[in-house]
């Protein structure tokens, strides 16, 4: 099948979230400046530099109850925010989290999450999760949408501090089954991250060409 996505998809659902799949979850902590903390899960995340390393999340609508989501706005405002990565055990925590609650719901009360100093910015962590990026707002930027009130922002930070939980290292790496991270898949799916395969990058010979 073949369709123009601005005349939408012939299908009972749109597509899209199920084709671009696994989508990493960025769990977005933040604390505005009246000091009421904010916490919700963003699947149009990742890291898009190593030097110096930085990730984004972009927000697709305008709050439920007016204005930008509380992520962005506090981003923006504070200048800060940190990552936590959502796990298996965590999932509906995670999940609760994404209710569409008034700006001044604290979601790591309303979830039952218990909040962690950071260490170089002033966002809690969520003490639970096994691994936090504290990041620093670099910029916002407005992609194309349908209707400029309701803008699709898409904020990047820098990675200024990292925390793993020590259970998590096996030989210097990353346990990735340990960490049992979870992502987005389409429409309400989710994966879990508990098989893994190893490739090598292949090194240009110019003496091999076809």
């Amino acid at each position: 099948m073949f369709y123009e996505p601005k005349h939408g998809a012939p299908l009972p659902h749109d597509p899209l979230n199920a084709i671009i799949v696994p989508r990493p979850i960025g769990w977005v902590s933040t604390l505005n400046v009246t000091g009421t903390s904010n916490l919700a899960p963003y699947s149009f995340f990742n890291a898009v530099a190593y030097r110096p390393p930085q990730v984004m999340f972009s927000a697709t609508t305008n709050h439920s109850y007016g204005g930008l989501k509380d992520a962005v706005a506090d981003a923006q405002s504070t200048g800060e925010f940190v990552i936590n990565v959502a796990t298996w055990e965590l999932r509906e925590q995670m999940n609760a989290s994404s209710v569409p609650a008034p700006h001044d719901v604290d979601e790591f009360s309303y979830c039952g999450l218990t909040k962690e100093d950071s260490t170089l910015v002033n966002c809690p962590r969520v003490a639970e999760s096994p691994i936090h990026l504290e990041c620093r707002y670099v910029q916002s930027l407005r992609v194309l949408s349908d209707d400029v009130t309701d803008p699709n922002t898409v904020v990047f930070g820098e990675v200024v501090g990292v925390h793993i939980r020590d259970e998590l290292l096996t030989d210097g790496k990353i346990d990735f089954l340990r960490m049992r991270a979870i992502g987005r898949l389409g429409y309400l799916e989710y994966v879990e991250v508990n098989n893994t395969f190893s490739m090598a990058r292949p090194n240009w010979d110019e003496g091999n060409q076809r």
